[in-house]
């Protein structure tokens, strides 16, 4: 497994521990950044991780209306918290992290949803993820 993609696994932690707790993003990445610092092994991924975490934070508001606007017969709310983290972590690399290309974002995404939710919710991230890239050309 990459550096990348188990920062995006740390991410997509992050991102669903903090949704299914009910906790700020702050909050989560704060702990987040303090278990990391205890543990040097996890330095590699943990900076990807952190920009992740923080940009979908920055992000957020734009993310879920995109969300909302290219979502087909859902709500952000219907959405399994683990697919919410997944799309969330999708679209900040599509949309704001131009050192990703569309396919790696796309296809990280889809692999998660695969490894972490349904095989329904894989062909689902890859429709929205791809509407939302072809947006963007």
């Amino acid at each position: 497994m990459s550096a990348r993609t188990k920062a995006r696994k740390r991410a997509l932690d992050l991102l669903y521990g903090a949704d299914v707790r009910s906790e700020t993003l702050t909050a989560a990445i704060a702990g987040a950044a303090a278990r990391a610092a205890a543990e040097p092994g996890r330095a590699t991924s943990w900076e990807y991780a952190r920009e992740i975490s923080e940009g979908v934070e920055a992000h957020l508001s734009e993310i879920d209306e995109l969300i909302a606007t290219y979502m087909q017969g859902w709500t952000i709310s219907r959405m399994p918290a683990i697919d919410r983290a997944i799309v969330r972590i999708g679209i900040w690399e599509l949309m704001f992290n131009p050192a990703v290309p569309d396919g790696v974002a796309i296809s990280e995404a889809v692999a998660a949803a695969r490894t972490y939710s349904t095989e329904d919710s894989a062909g689902f991230v890859n429709g929205l993820l791809g509407r939302i890239a072809q947006t963007r050309v």
